[in-house]
């Protein structure tokens, strides 16, 4: 049976863990909060008391946490994985973290013989659970290979983009167009409600016309209705992904990342308002009326 240690019981990691469950590997778990693992233990999982723990004996060490800082702290930190982990394993980064951060990782783990892919990703929380995640993978292709047992639980779509950091340079990408969407959707039907439009029209113009993309359909209906029950991605962590972005497009690109700039300013307001609320609630920001 292969063994997988999983760390980061977020919105999106809970449902990858249970997909090791549920496709019959031994899995270890460690998150900051226990409480978030007691379902997954009640279905075989292994509690552990830190990262190290959860790592020992582990084929394959797979992350989904927040941001660089979290990263660094559950590989290398007191008690972090690396230190723990046995020689060959496989170190899966499916955070979405800075494109330097996926250098740093794979340099520092490759001289300990340890194989480090960066391995972020795309969907929502329902397709983490059902396993039909897309990956954005960057690694060698005799490492993907080797890992293709562990990706295969939580993806119907695995994209190769090249090397290590390679995945996580279009991940950039992705999550920067995505806030600069959002941010200008919500900009967009604020100014339809308030000059009088009829917004039944207004979504029916947006859903259909060139504008519409599967981030604008998503979010359309959601900010017009006002409608956030369901948190699919918090202000904070766009907001992370689009300042990362915009530190790599600053480094690639002669003139600066002004659409770019603009969304990171756009989500400092939403973060400061609303941090753990839906980035869709963008909409209350900027609806109030001159």
């Amino acid at each position: 049976m292969k063994r997988a240690a999983f760390i980061g019981l977020g919105l999106m990691g809970h449902g990858m863990a249970g997909r090791y469950l549920d496709t019959g590997f031994q899995v270890a778990l460690w998150n900051r909060s226990k409480a978030k693992a007691d379902d997954l233990i009640g279905r075989g999982a292994r509690w552990a008391a830190s990262p190290g723990d959860a790592a020992a004996d582990a084929d394959a060490v797979v992350t989904m946490v927040a941001d660089d800082e979290v990263s660094r702290h559950v590989w290398f930190g007191k008690d972090g994985a690396v230190a723990a982990m046995k020689p060959g394993a496989l170190a899966i980064e499916c955070s979405t973290v800075s494109y330097r951060h996926a250098l740093d990782q794979s340099r520092e783990l490759g001289a300990r013989d340890l194989t480090y892919i960066d391995c972020p990703v795309t969907g929502l929380p329902d397709t983490a659970a059902s396993g039909k995640l897309t990956l954005l993978v960057g690694a060698e292709p005799a490492d993907l290979e080797k890992a293709r047992p562990f990706l295969a639980p939580i993806s119907s779509t695995i994209r190769h983009f090249g090397p290590v950091g390679a995945g996580t340079v279009y991940k950039l990408i992705n999550n920067l167009m995505g806030a600069i969407q959002i941010a200008g959707l919500a900009e967009g039907l604020a100014m339809a409600e308030q000059a009088g439009l009829d917004m039944k029209l207004v979504l029916e113009a947006v859903e259909t016309g060139a504008a519409a993309s599967p981030q604008v359909i998503r979010h359309s209906r959601r900010m017009a209705m006002r409608d956030f029950a369901d948190i699919g991605f918090t202000p904070t962590l766009r907001l992370k992904d689009a300042v990362y972005a915009v530190a790599l497009a600053e480094g690639l690109l002669a003139n600066a990342p002004i659409m770019g700039r603009a969304a990171v300013d756009a989500y400092r307001q939403a973060k400061a308002a609303l941090p753990d609320g839906d980035e869709g609630q963008m909409i209350e920001i900027v609806s109030r009326p001159k």
